[in-house]
């Protein structure tokens, strides 16, 4: 017999699939975390299906209960996650510093040439100076 908790998970699973095929749709997402997204779902989505398994899984990596092997594969799964997006944090702050970077060397060419451009137009107005 199906568990609440299993419908629910399913449940989830399934929009979260779904939104995530969204996403990649609009351009939001690539195809490497698409591909991840699903996978992590649908290993959701099977341990949802086949709680008993876990135990198998448990006993033959060494860990004692199914559920302890659940909670410490998705704990992994977490450190993953947070060191990619650590990582891709870090690479849009050193881009970003690279652009305010460019910008500030432009908007000073542009100031010199427009400082250059002032004092020729005002020694065209007065000549005396």
């Amino acid at each position: 017999m199906i568990e609440l908790y299993q419908v629910i998970a399913i449940i989830l699973g399934l929009i979260a699939i779904l939104y995530s095929i969204s996403r990649f749709r609009d351009g939001k997402m690539s195809i490497g975390m698409l591909l991840l997204w699903i996978l992590i779902w649908l290993i959701i989505i099977i341990i949802s299906l086949y709680p008993n398994d876990t135990n198998y899984l448990a006993s033959y990596t060494g860990i004692g209960r199914g559920l302890d092997f659940v909670l410490i594969l998705g704990i992994l799964i977490c450190f993953y996650l947070i060191f990619k997006m650590y990582n891709k944090i870090e690479n849009i702050e050193e881009e970003l510093t690279d652009l305010v970077r460019e910008i500030a060397i432009q908007n000073k060419k542009i100031g010199i040439e427009e400082d250059e451009n002032i004092l020729n137009e005002s020694d065209i107005e007065n000549p005396e100076k």
